[in-house]
């Protein structure tokens, strides 16, 4: 792999009869597990699904179709759990589907337009070109704000 390109993971998410291709950088990903019912927690941040217990560690689990105001569909069997490090926290995020894992070159990533099919650039750290596919290219670090990262530390020296 030359310096000029990445790795990513990517995945979908399904909404409104539509289908868009993600990807997140694979030195964020930690481990990509089977959908699991995570546990809800009362009280909870209305952002986080619930916990699940990952080998003895309790992580927080974050639908990103929620986060992102998207319509929620019921998980199918290639629903998955992204485990990634977020801000030096271990935390999950659940996706339709993961399909591959691919090589981009940095000149084929452009800026990300204000809003990108209902997610605002912030959460966004550009557009990947593959031929004719378009991938939006997440930037996991702004997906919770400090104050939700806070909320999150929490819940887990609670448990």
């Amino acid at each position: 792999m030359g310096a000029e390109e990445f790795q990513l993971v990517v995945f979908t998410l399904k909404a409104d009869n539509s289908l868009c291709e993600y990807g997140t950088p694979i030195t964020q990903v930690k481990e990509i597990i089977r959908f699991t019912t995570p546990t809800r927690l009362p009280k909870a941040p209305a952002f986080l699904e619930g916990v699940i217990n990952l080998r003895g560690k309790v992580i927080s689990v974050i639908d990103l179709k929620k986060r992102f105001d998207m319509e929620i569909n019921e998980y199918t069997d290639e629903a998955r759990i992204i485990v990634v490090e977020i801000d030096g926290q271990t935390v999950g995020i659940i996706v339709d589907e993961v399909t591959e894992v691919l090589r981009l070159g940095l000149n084929d990533v452009e800026p990300p337009p204000s809003i990108m099919g209902g997610i605002t650039a912030k959460y966004l750290q550009g557009v990947g070109k593959l031929g004719e596919r378009l991938l939006v290219l997440l930037d996991l670090n702004k997906i919770l704000s400090e104050s939700e990262t806070q909320a999150l530390q929490n819940i887990e020296i609670k448990n």
